[in-house]
């Protein structure tokens, strides 16, 4: 979800003076939380929180550094801080985004849907802004935008823009408290705004992705490095209670940032109403506690292995979404089984690693030690040696050619919308023409459209034409991101209004979790002289297994309650699947309506339920 902060500008002699422990290892963990979340679903359902991690992570050390400055030389050379934070991140992202978007030229399809203005944001570092104004979803995988993840370092570079003036104008506050207090304020007014603005059950993505309600992270950051610049230097000069209570501290807010990792989802109300700012918390009592010289924890954090991938973090979070983007849309299929998932997500992390690693080699840190162009100077004195030269400057400029070429290419290319959009689209139009009448010919043995009153989400709302063909009369209400718990009211307005019909259809489940009180629930309100077909969910996501084992289990264990088994149906077909694997188009949508069929057909066929008074057994124990 972001990229990792940036390591500290310091010259090569000052490293050993001025390198803040535990910071790599803090990184580390944050992207290996994000790893896991983006590329195996449903393994660490809140392993988005590491990018809350790495806000904490970049208001800590650019505050430092910011303080430093101005301690070491009495002044914050804005443009020199500004320079360097430019070309630490903009000329990996610049080869970031010409490679893959040339990749995506190649796949073709849902990924070049709205790439211009993904490469204008990641460019200029406005992609939480494009992002909001377009009405995107952060938490939509119907078409995922490919450069998504460089929604936070709009964020983080938009923060460093702002961030150098308003510490000019806290170092002009005598009372190092009352800057603290203000810069703690500014945290608690990002917190509150998340909370108060968020709305359960709606997209939360203006939320997460405003500069506005999600800086808490970067403030919570800078106020920590506020307080421990007042903090002597020496392990002896500490506090021994500051020592003492931080050490046991700093380990509960390891499990507690792991805990929340494995049990805060995105969906609710929860993560946005404190669980956020909740990790922030934890996070920058992790930095204090391996701040004290001498720590443990900071030792442990510190580590060989640790080191080696939060130094290369930056590049790892780059990359990995891309790749995993492009593979998905180039092997739409493996999405649809464990393991097919599993070896994307494995495949996308190699490719991840290797192209992480090359750019902190070649890319990131040459340019940050030299600058750009010292680094381009150094590169074409390379090539001029004479069995080099040739070659490699050829190669270069091949490369950089050809991807620039292809990146137009597909922005040119651009189809408007992505497959699945486009079904859902055909959907809606369908719905607001008039359904078709029953015709006196359909059969007497299935229920007719005219019977049938079908809710559902966008996958439902995707196959509308085809329902409507296949039971002319039906009535569909089925909008997009509907979950299984709005369920209950929907169908009791319906019922209160006597629009209810006497065959329910329930196409849920494809957007989160269900429960069986829900289900539970849907049953008593419908009442027993109503029958009720659910259709199981295919959707390459964490939840489906759970979500389609206990619309199964529900479905057997009620007489008048059948299963339509559109997953079985689809999984030989997936190609009639739209980009995401998830929707229907117009064949499958057919295959949709006869699995509908199939269970309509199963109920229409169950016996009658025998009448014990006309056996004079009515008096028998039941």
């Amino acid at each position: 979800m972001k990229p990792p902060a940036s390591a500290p500008e310091v010259s090569a002699s000052q490293a050993s003076t001025s390198r803040i422990p535990g910071l790599d290892g803090l990184r580390a963990i944050a992207v290996t939380a994000v790893l896991i979340f983006h590329l195996m679903p449903g393994l660490l359902p809140g392993g988005y929180i590491g990018v809350d991690v790495f806000f904490v992570i970049s208001g800590f050390l650019i505050t430092t550094l910011l303080l430093r400055e101005h301690q070491r030389t009495g002044r914050i050379a804005l443009g020199s801080f500004w320079q360097r934070r430019a070309r630490r991140l903009l000329p990996a992202i610049g080869v970031l985004v010409i490679s893959c978007g040339a990749a995506a030229w190649l796949v073709g399809g849902d990924i070049l849907v709205n790439l211009g203005w993904q490469v204008a944001g990641a460019l200029s570092f406005s992609f939480n802004w494009l992002s909001i104004a377009d009405g995107t979803s952060y938490f939509d995988h119907t078409t995922p935008e490919l450069f998504r993840n460089l929604w936070s370092l709009a964020v983080e570079e938009q923060f460093y823009l702002l961030w150098p003036l308003l510490v000019l104008a806290l170092l002009a506050i005598p009372r190092w408290r009352v800057r603290l207090a203000v810069v703690a304020t500014l945290a608690a007014v990002s917190a509150l705004a998340m909370a108060v603005l968020v709305v359960p059950g709606q997209d939360v993505t203006r939320v997460y992705f405003g500069t506005d309600t999600h800086s808490f992270g970067l403030t919570i950051g800078a106020a920590l490095a506020l307080a421990i610049a007042r903090w002597p230097a020496g392990q002896s000069a500490w506090p021994r209670r500051v020592r003492m209570s931080l050490a046991p501290l700093g380990w509960m807010a390891i499990v507690g940032i792991g805990a929340i990792a494995m049990l805060m989802p995105s969906a609710g109300a929860a993560p946005y109403r404190g669980g956020l700012v909740l990790v922030a918390l934890l996070a920058a009592l992790v930095i204090a506690a391996a701040s004290v010289p001498g720590a443990a924890l900071g030792r442990l954090l510190d580590n060989a292995p640790m080191r080696w991938v939060g130094e290369r973090s930056y590049g790892l979070y780059l990359w990995h979404w891309p790749a995993w983007v492009i593979l998905a849309a180039a092997l739409p299929t493996w999405q649809a089984s464990d393991a097919g998932e599993w070896a994307l997500g494995g495949l996308a992390l190699t490719i991840a690693v290797v192209a992480a690693t090359a750019s902190y080699r070649f890319i990131e840190q040459p340019i940050r030690r030299k600058g750009l162009r010292a680094t381009l100077v150094a590169y074409t004195r390379w090539w001029r040696q004479p069995r080099w030269r040739v070659v490699a400057a050829a190669s270069v400029t091949v490369f950089i050619a050809a991807t620039s070429t292809a990146t137009l290419a597909a922005i040119a290319e651009d189809p408007g919308e992505g497959s699945a959009q486009h079904e859902i689209e055909r959907g809606q139009a369908a719905l607001a023409l008039p359904s078709p009448e029953p015709t006196p010919e359909a059969p007497a043995v299935l229920p007719g459209g005219d019977q049938i009153t079908a809710v559902g989400d966008s996958v439902m709302l995707a196959v509308v034409p085809e329902l409507q063909q296949n039971f002319p009369g039906i009535s569909v209400d089925a909008v997009v991101s509907r979950q299984m718990r709005t369920a209950p009211d929907l169908l009791r307005a319906q019922r209160d209004a006597g629009t209810l019909r006497s065959t329910v259809v329930l196409g849920l489940g494809t957007n989160g979790p269900i429960s069986t009180q829900t289900l539970d629930e849907v049953r008593q309100i419908i009442g027993s002289d109503r029958q009720l077909v659910i259709v199981n969910v295919q959707a390459p996501r964490g939840w489906t297994d759970e979500v389609n084992a206990t619309l199964h289990e529900f479905a057997d264990r009620y007489r008048d309650v059948e299963l339509a088994n559109w997953q079985g149906a689809i999984q030989p077909q997936l190609h009639l699947l739209a980009g995401d694997q998830i929707h229907a188009t117009s064949a499958g949508g057919v295959v949709y309506a006869d699995a509908l069929r199939g269970a309509l057909q199963r109920l229409a066929e169950l016996p009658p339920v025998l009448d014990l008074a006309d056996y004079g057994l009515a008096d028998l124990p039941q």
